[in-house]
């Protein structure tokens, strides 16, 4: 096992396209770039060895290669240079981009093949479907929780009962950060991007209508939810202002205990329990609308279409390793992302965190109103400007109407030129 980070790419130089590893080796070693660090890079440090001792005629290069947003940026880079990985990590809205253009196999035949199929959660084998063929098979899947911490609460002396609709989302924000404001403490954090979509799929809307394929994100419903979200940073001023540009420090604030309240998903579970212990709460989060839904997030792993067939039977073979009831248990109980498997809450290390912490079933239980989210071409350029248009109507450079009335505008042309 070889894990490091894409800095090390500088030094392959003259590789045959989707040859990354050494010609000795070629059909036993795979690169795999992935996006997961700290606790999570653990867990899957962990599965890795575990799969190579269990097959010592594979070797599993995994690369940390960034967040999801990066890992397309350099994949895109990565393909024409002919420099890209044997399989690669891709989160469930943007890998249409790449199975429009063939850049990623069609996984559907090693599927029907596969007995792991009839294990799968329905949820986890639809997000991986584009256009009726399957290009990823999910690894790490979540939905957005609201997270908060019982001591701040206590501090300010308010309940988590009122967690369970927006209104009391709001007031509690406001009493928080009013109490507490003074000792450095915000009342909630800035929604990050899965935050933001969450609320307006609660609000019964979304960025592109899943059935009918048109961008509706300058539709009222989705306007509304951007201007409740706004406020909390633009017109109460409860939070900081530094997770607007750079979503990694909201998730410090809230570990450092200087937010009460954070939409994120359960794949921050983990880390999040590490940091506060008992003092971490959890809660679903509020419907908003007799249509609402949380957005399934997360990614999963891809084969590049490109590389010889004793690579793409080798990579298949750790994915059937690591979607395994056994494999999936070890990531859930590391890190809080859903079970995908069927059977994975029966195996043991599974079933003890499920069972002993509450926290752990929040997620899984909401599933109920959780659905896949549009993934076509479009998409990846979508969430890309959407973080710019966001800081502008955060920051109060923009009207919300008019900065998403403008998004939409160029997103149907974008989507005119895919």
């Amino acid at each position: 096992m070889k894990l490091r980070s894409t800095a090390a790419l500088a030094l392959i130089t003259g590789m045959t396209f989707g040859a990354l590893s050494s010609v000795a080796d070629a059909k036993s070693t795979v690169t795999f770039w992935h996006s997961f660090g700290g606790e999570n890079g653990k867990a899957l440090e962990r599965l890795v060895a575990k799969f190579e001792a269990q097959n010592p005629e594979i070797d599993i290069d995994a690369l940390y290669t960034g967040n999801y947003e990066d890992i397309v940026t350099k994949l895109q880079a990565a393909i024409p240079a002919r420099r890209h990985p044997d399989a690669v990590i891709l989160e469930v809205t943007r890998y249409g981009l790449f199975a429009e253009r063939g850049v990623l196999e069609d996984l559907s035949p090693y599927l029907e093949k596969d007995p792991v199929k009839n294990d799968l959660y329905p949820f986890a084998l639809e997000v991986g479907q584009y256009k009726g063929k399957n290009f990823i098979v999910p690894f790490n899947s979540s939905t957005p929780v609201l997270y908060y911490n019982k001591d701040i609460f206590a501090r300010a002396g308010v309940e988590p009962a009122k967690l369970n609709t927006w209104d009391g989302v709001r007031e509690t924000a406001i009493t928080i950060h009013g109490k507490l404001g003074g000792e450095g403490v915000h009342g909630i954090e800035p929604m990050g991007q899965f935050a933001r979509w969450a609320v307006t799929m609660l609000n019964g809307s979304d960025l592109i209508n899943t059935k009918t394929g048109d961008i509706i994100i300058d539709s009222p419903a989705t306007i509304e939810a951007y201007e409740w979200m706004t406020d909390f940073v633009k017109e109460l001023k409860v939070t900081s202002l530094d997770p607007v540009t750079d979503e990694k420090a909201g998730k410090a604030l809230f570990t450092g205990g200087r937010e009460a309240m954070a939409i994120e998903s359960t794949g921050n579970l983990g880390g999040y329990r590490k940091a506060l212990g008992d003092n971490l709460g959890v809660a679903p989060l509020p419907c908003n609308s007799e249509n609402c839904a949380v957005p399934i997030g997360g990614a999963g792993i891809g084969i590049l279409s490109a590389i010889e067939t004793e690579k793409k039977d080798a990579i298949w073979k750790f994915i059937s390793f690591m979607t395994s009831p056994e494999s999936n248990a070890h990531w859930f109980a590391s890190t809080g992302y859903l079970p995908i498997n069927k059977k994975t809450l029966d195996v043991a290390e599974a079933k003890q965190v499920f069972d002993a912490d509450i926290r752990s079933k929040v997620a899984f239980e909401q599933l109920g109103i959780a659905r896949g989210r549009p993934r076509p071409p479009v998409v990846t350029w979508m969430r890309t400007t959407e973080y710019d248009v966001w800081e502008q109507i955060a920051l109060g450079q923009r009207g919300v109407k008019e900065a998403l009335t403008e998004f939409a505008t160029r997103a149907r042309e974008q989507a005119a030129k895919n």
